[in-house]
């Protein structure tokens, strides 16, 4: 998937992968244009973060402990530092155990990954910080690890799971484009794995092409200014998809049965559309949108 800012979360057993794919995800990423550049260097320099003045030519990627505080995530205390939010501007923001994070903590995040900043206010001041980042959320099934894993079963049922999950607000997740299980590896799956694979190096060139066809398609719009179908206005993006009556009927099944909301359906246009890219499509057709709503349905409905 190309990683145009669309926020994931990944849902598998410890020992799965989950970190070390979030981990892998800044390889796959466009090298920084030199307005990025300069926009990470400044809100690292304002943190304190910018070691010798010396400037970073790769992504952010942050990783949070779920213990941390709101004003360490977002930004705050008596100077107005910016938080881990604005510190992953431009990269990953990877929040792994995310149930373990407080609600109030995790909600917090939802005014960036709608706006792309974070605004902080005071009595007699008011401070935003850019805060456009790609999330990546990890967790356990249920509160024991373990559940939907085979030869085990845990003692409290589908309530384990049930209110593991639940500890996720709903309009947090409904800003989660794309939800994928991650089943458990077995030693042997490491042993007799010998398909073939794709290098990171191989990913980003697709990555990079899908990026460009997207960018020249805004541009003869007349929206140079945006690069990506994630950042695209909700009216633009209908009008750049226009899906057949095929697709149509297929995203207005899926948006009665599941109740999605307004954002969800733009996200999952959003997505399909990204998918159409990736395969060199100029037209989105019903396959791209039935993988686009998979992702977006596969952990939860909304």
């Amino acid at each position: 998937m190309d990683n145009s800012q669309y926020n994931r979360l990944m849902v598998g057993p410890p020992g799965a992968g989950k970190s070390m794919l979030a981990a892998r995800l800044p390889s796959i990423l466009p090298p920084l244009s030199a307005r990025e550049l300069l926009d990470i260097s400044m809100i690292q320099s304002i943190a304190g973060e910018l070691a010798g003045g010396a400037l970073s030519d790769r992504r952010p990627f942050r990783a949070p402990h779920h213990s941390a505080s709101m004003a360490a995530l977002v930004g705050g205390g008596l100077k107005v530092r910016p938080g881990e939010a604005s510190l992953a501007h431009n990269g990953v923001l990877f929040l792994d155990e995310l149930p373990e994070f407080a609600p109030n903590v995790l909600d917090s995040l939802r005014q960036p990954l709608e706006s792309g900043e974070t605004v902080i206010a005071r009595a007699n001041a008011r401070v935003a910080y850019p805060s456009r980042f790609q999330l990546i959320a990890a967790m356990n099934p249920c509160k024991c690890g373990m559940a939907g894993t085979p030869g085990h079963s845990c003692k409290r049922g589908a309530a384990c799971a049930g209110d593991y999950q639940a500890r996720v607000s709903g309009p947090f997740l409904d800003r989660i484009d794309i939800r994928i299980d991650v089943p458990a590896v077995s030693a042997v799956d490491m042993i007799g794995s010998a398909g073939v694979t794709e290098s990171s190096a191989e990913v980003a060139k697709r990555v990079a092409a899908a990026r460009e066809r997207q960018h020249r398609r805004f541009a003869d719009a007349g929206h140079g200014h945006i690069l990506t179908n994630a950042t695209a206005p909700a009216a633009l993006i209908e009008q750049l998809v226009e899906p057949d009556r095929e697709s149509q009927s297929l995203l207005l099944q899926a948006a009665e049965r599941f109740n999605l909301s307004a954002r969800a359906y733009h996200r999952v246009l959003k997505v399909a559309r990204t998918l159409a890219d990736l395969a060199g499509s100029d037209k989105v057709a019903r396959p791209h949108i039935a993988e686009a709503l998979s992702y977006r349905l596969s952990f939860g409905a909304g």
